[in-house]
């Protein structure tokens, strides 16, 4: 197999590694115009002292067209958010199964003609978002569909972090999480939030959303959102910030029968009262779920049926988060259905 990543940051690089792992003999290929040398660690520390080209065996190209010319099987789109539409229409034109990381796009433009060539193409397209991958997060939403906390009342997800920690190897200040031009700001660098709501309590009817750019970080996008969700399941409330310390990641579900709390950090669901078995993953390593949703694409290349993350689900899930932005400029609710 022979793949194509564009964009080899932190997130391009955790890619390459994990593709080495579960099929060894792939030939790796990287488009890439800036040529930063660094490795990006595990960790997310910068490593001067090693070349990351060397390291991953990648064939480097700076112009997309010579790296498509290479003829890879599929392509990982790794860039900033407002680059992904470019690059993904590019490699689905020359028949490459897509890989795209989250969010699909910074705007909703031209993503109808990028489903269009997909399907005309019949390639395989997913979206990276990988908590869909957590065990923790499978067993909630199993245990959502069975019914077993009952009638949802409400549910909250929570995430929190300080930009600066959040990639130590950068200055967060020109990282595209801080630039609006890149496609940033904590809704759309943070659009896991709004996929876990969508993807365990159905599609989302309308947003109301308050907060914005309310901290002194030198950032022209929002850090700061509380979004009322109201979903086919019920109310959920996503708050989310970039000026926050500890971090935090948490859903909490109010049924009628039981309430469910799920601290992703230290990988524990917990069931109250215990109507069912929680679940408690002490040594989980975060790289799991990007090893699984690759594994997953693979898969459906190789085999055949639709990835976790279809490419429908990624726009559905984008255009939540859009309503949540304007929601934020106007004051008002935005109705998607």
């Amino acid at each position: 197999m022979r793949v194509l990543i564009a964009g080899l940051g932190a997130i391009g690089q955790r890619h390459a590694r994990n593709l080495r792992v579960l099929h060894p003999a792939v030939e790796l290929h990287a488009f890439r115009q800036r040529r930063l040398r660094h490795v990006v660690t595990e960790t997310l520390e910068r490593d001067d002292a090693r070349d990351v080209e060397a390291e991953l065996g990648v064939t480097a190209h700076e112009d997309l067209d010579a790296a498509l010319t290479a003829r890879p099987d599929a392509v990982f789109i790794c860039t900033p958010s407002a680059l992904h539409v470019d690059v993904a229409l590019r490699a689905a034109a020359a028949g490459c199964h897509l890989f795209i990381e989250k969010p699909v796009s910074h705007t909703l433009d031209r993503l109808g003609r990028l489903g269009a060539l997909v399907a005309e193409r019949g390639l395989v397209a997913t979206v990276g978002c990988q908590w869909r991958f957590h065990p923790c997060v499978t067993r909630l939403r199993d245990l959502l569909a069975a019914g077993t906390l009952g009638v949802v009342r409400k549910a909250e997800i929570r995430y929190a972090e300080y930009l600066p920690d959040w990639h130590p190897y950068e200055d967060y200040r020109t990282s595209y999480a801080a630039r609006a031009d890149l496609g940033g700001g904590v809704v759309l660098t943070h659009i896991h939030d709004y996929d876990l709501a969508w993807w365990l309590f159905g599609a989302v009817r309308s947003v109301h959303a308050s907060g914005g750019h309310l901290s002194a970080l030198e950032i022209d996008v929002e850090d700061t959102v509380r979004a009322q969700l109201d979903t086919e399941a019920g109310p959920v409330l996503v708050s989310q910030t970039f000026a926050e310390r500890p971090p935090h990641r948490s859903i909490t579900v109010h049924g009628d029968t039981a309430t469910a709390t799920l601290d992703l950090i230290a990988g524990r669901l917990v069931l109250e009262p215990p109507v069912a078995q929680g679940l408690a993953l002490a040594d989980y390593q975060r790289n799991e779920m990007f090893r699984a949703e690759v594994e997953n694409f693979l898969d459906c290349i190789e085999r055949g049926g639709t990835p976790r993350v279809p490419l429908a689900d990624g726009v559905a899930v984008l255009q939540v988060a859009l309503a949540v932005k304007e929601s934020l400029r106007s004051g008002r609710p935005v109705p998607l259905t």
